[in-house]
């Protein structure tokens, strides 16, 4: 038999592998020898394996998690799921680059400003958005924005400016809200703090980020509510402008590092539920629910568990009632749930539920940077 296998030392040097890569992903279940002697414990592989090896070893280069290599192997033919596998790492991949150009930007800025304290300079980002628009992005932010005294970056609104688009996020780790529109680039102050230095035009693909104090905040939504159509914005270093309607209101953002969203925001969902906000809200509501220690602080909330049947149907319970053999459970916050739905109206909804220990994220058709997401509660076993 041993004449017609590879050993795992061929193997290794035929496809780029390493003996102990081989050991690893045979424990891993993602590339088991054809043939294990029962003597020596040695591994043989069939010759048909060398292909699946060396693509192994690519996927293994290019950082491809473990279960989405074993997706690809294990994915039969022409059924598509490798191809959406690698689309889906791609886009991971070309996201991460995006946010390490925008990191390295403003490491760039920092060292300059390290290396020439005496330079002061004052860089102010100016541009406008459409009034109601800030406003609905404004709404659909603000319940998620932290009151823990002990973490105060979190007590504010992100205004990240990114290019074409703002994006608007708050979090308390128990929640997060995302929300974004396009923006409409005036001009970019870039000059020695001076009352008349001049402006110049504002820089293609400009970014910075800024977090709004919640009062600023609610005080920028109740200026929004002048009826004017549009906004104009100024992000400055340490300071924030809202202009509308005639009317100006400015202040001091907080000077905090605020934590990355972003990988959080990279959501890979098993299943997606379309239904109206209505429909969640009411059988939410009319749920019975059980009280876990999940909240803020440690605090007990009470919890509702959504579950999904083989056949994707949504149902909604309390930890521990009886239901039907579930293929997804996962347990959330009741009142965060109720928060992050739309106050009134219908409102078409889509659920993206991965698993009991994955994020549920609450999404609106055709406003795709616009969700919320909420930390799963664990249930006692």
């Amino acid at each position: 038999m041993e004449s017609d296998l590879r050993s795992i030392g061929e193997l290794a040097r035929d496809s780029g592998l390493s003996v102990s890569a081989l050991r690893f992903y045979d424990g891993a279940v993602v590339l088991a020898p054809a043939w294990v002697d029962p003597r020596t414990g040695y591994r043989w592989y069939a010759p048909g394996q060398l292909a699946d090896a060396r693509l192994l070893a690519r996927l293994r280069r290019v950082g491809l998690p473990l279960a989405d290599i074993r997706a690809v192997l294990g994915a039969a033919s022409g059924a598509g799921v490798a191809h959406r596998v690698l689309d889906a790492h791609l886009g991971r991949l070309e996201d991460g680059l995006a946010d390490a150009r925008r990191e390295l930007s403003l490491i760039r800025r920092l060292i300059d400003q390290r290396e020439s304290p005496m330079t002061v300079t004052t860089i102010e980002h100016r541009f406008t958005v459409p009034a109601r628009e800030l406003a609905d992005a404004l709404d659909a932010v603000r319940f998620a924005v932290g009151s823990d005294p002990e973490l105060p970056v979190l007590a504010g609104v992100l205004f990240d400016l990114d290019g074409g688009l703002l994006r608007l996020v708050a979090t308390d780790r128990y929640r997060m809200a995302l929300a974004e529109l396009p923006v409409t680039a005036d001009r970019v102050a870039d000059a020695p703090a001076a009352p008349d230095a001049p402006d110049v035009p504002a820089a293609v693909g400009a970014s910075v980020a800024v977090i709004v104090p919640t009062a600023l905040v609610d005080a920028v939504r109740a200026l929004l509510g002048s009826g004017a159509e549009r906004a104009e914005l100024a992000l400055g270093d340490g300071s924030v402008r809202v202009e509308t309607g005639g009317h100006r209101i400015e202040g001091a953002t907080l000077g905090h590092d605020y934590p990355d969203y972003r990988a959080l925001a990279r959501l890979d969902p098993v299943h997606r539920v379309d239904l109206t906000a209505a429909e969640l809200r009411d059988a939410v509501r009319s749920a019975a629910t059980g009280s876990l220690p999940s909240g803020p602080h440690g605090a007990d909330c009470e919890v509702t568990v959504l579950t999904l049947d083989a056949d994707g149907r949504l149902t909604v319970a309390a930890p521990g009632a009886e239901r039907v053999p579930e293929s997804v459970r996962v347990a959330v916050n009741r009142d965060f749930l109720l928060e992050a739905l739309p106050e009134t109206g219908p409102g078409q909804l889509v659920l993206e539920l991965g698993g009991p220990v994955a994020p549920l994220a609450i999404r609106t058709p055709g406003h795709p940077g616009t969700f919320s997401i909420l930390m799963p509660v664990r249930l006692p076993a």
